[in-house]
């Protein structure tokens, strides 16, 4: 049978058209589905790329948060394979010559020529943004106040919170950027009523703690590439990608302490800020003198300089008397806090209806069953289903629903049973 054609319809011959095996094949396929999107929408234009974005990857302007070491650097290398928009922004937030020579600190200045040296063999343009004041008054100024209030900072929440997400995002759109990339183990995934928080796949390179501030706006805008990956996959990829970066030890450090010496930076910040007082048993003895509550933290053992007898920690610290309260482990179980500045990213509003879920007090936690509630002046009351040690005022709690993040909140202090009634 001759072939038959139509040509003001299609060029193609009308018999293969008409080619049920032909039809069902990929062609098919493509025309069917290929402009609907993760959630079933129909987009008519680009399918989505892996950004979750109806873009062409080429078409896509991707702002890639640069620190200089392999994580942000395989994140940039990565999209830039892929295709994407790519610019590299690597903030300097203090002076880079103290900690020059120093290994292991984060931002360090070897850091922004590590960056640059990734940007310029990869082909994408990378700027150095000054935020040195704004550095200082955000993370440096409250990691002194914070200590000097008797409260343990943690100053690389601050650093997310502010510097990186809340104004390094701002200047990502300056650049008509789409998204803001950074190099953190932790997910964002698309649920049922919008992008959600979940912990990093892999358990001990989990992030979730330190970003416990993201708000539902910012991670519309934020996407974390590494989030499913191993430490070892990532170092994996920048030898692929022969990146110089590839055997770079990671930062463990504050960065802004060139000497790992917390006290000497808080005296130099708040030269007046510091005075000794007494070291007194909760039974009311005075042990012995102190040079500064800055020296302490609620948990501590070793260093108090009282020595002998049965193990004594550190309880509580009272600044208004200049008192570092010390006990037996025992006295450091509590198991009700109060938490304030939260930051509250679940499906519907919280309240002081109790809401069940699981948190964590410090980084390294495993997350345990706890209940919260909304007090009326905007706090958050927690209370644990079995008492934890050491629960630390100016550290985070953190809200988790399975991998899901809700949340969290700054632990204030902890409270008995009157404070709940």
């Amino acid at each position: 049978m001759a072939s038959l054609y139509w040509a003001p319809i299609c060029p193609r011959p009308l018999d293969r058209l008409l080619n049920w095996r032909w039809l069902s094949g990929k062609w098919l396929w493509r025309l069917l589905f290929d402009n609907f999107d993760r959630e079933g929408r129909y987009h008519n234009g680009p399918k989505m790329n892996s950004l979750g974005l109806n873009k062409k990857p080429e078409d896509t302007r991707v702002i890639v948060a640069m620190s200089g070491g392999v994580d942000s650097s395989v994140t940039a290398a990565l999209l830039k394979e892929e295709g994407y928009d790519v610019i590299g922004i690597t903030l300097q937030l203090y002076d880079y010559g103290t900690v020059l020579a120093r290994p292991g600190s984060c931002c360090a200045g070897q850091d922004i020529y590590d960056a640059r040296r990734v940007a310029s063999k990869l082909g994408f343009p990378h700027y150095v943004l000054d935020y040195e004041d704004q550095f200082r008054e955000e993370v440096m100024d409250d990691f002194a106040d914070t200590y000097l209030r008797g409260e343990t900072p943690v100053p690389c929440i601050k650093c997310n919170q502010t510097v990186k997400f809340r104004d390094l995002l701002a200047r990502a759109k300056d650049f008509q950027a789409d998204v803001l990339a950074t190099g953190h183990y932790i997910q964002r995934i698309q649920g049922p009523n919008g992008a959600e928080l979940h912990r990093g796949a892999v358990e001990g390179k989990d992030q979730s703690y330190y970003l416990f501030t993201t708000t539902k706006e910012q991670l519309q805008f934020l996407r974390f590439p590494l989030g499913s990956m191993t430490k070892d996959k990532t170092r994996r990829e920048a030898e692929r990608l022969e990146l110089a970066v590839a055997n770079k030890p990671d930062s463990q450090d504050i960065c802004f302490v060139p000497n790992g010496n917390y006290a000497d930076v808080v005296k130099k910040l708040r030269p007046d800020g510091v005075e000794p007082g007494d070291i007194v048993h909760l039974d009311g003895k005075v042990l012995g003198r102190h040079k500064g509550i800055i020296h302490y933290t609620v948990g501590q053992r070793r260093g108090l300089g009282i020595g002998g007898g049965d193990p004594l920690y550190v309880i509580r610290l009272e600044v208004a008397n200049r008192k570092v309260i010390v006990g037996p482990y025992e006295a450091l179980q509590e198991d009700k806090v109060l938490l304030r500045e939260v930051n509250w990213i679940g499906d519907t509003p919280l309240t002081d209806s109790f809401v069940e879920l699981d948190i964590k007090l410090r980084s390294l936690q495993t997350p345990v069953p706890a209940r919260i509630s909304r007090l009326s002046g905007g706090e958050v009351k927690v209370v644990l289903h079995e008492p934890q040690a050491a629960i630390s005022p100016g550290q985070a709690c953190v809200f988790y629903s399975g991998t899901r993040v809700l949340g969290g909140g700054w632990i204030s202090k902890c409270l008995d049973t009157t404070h709940l009634a």
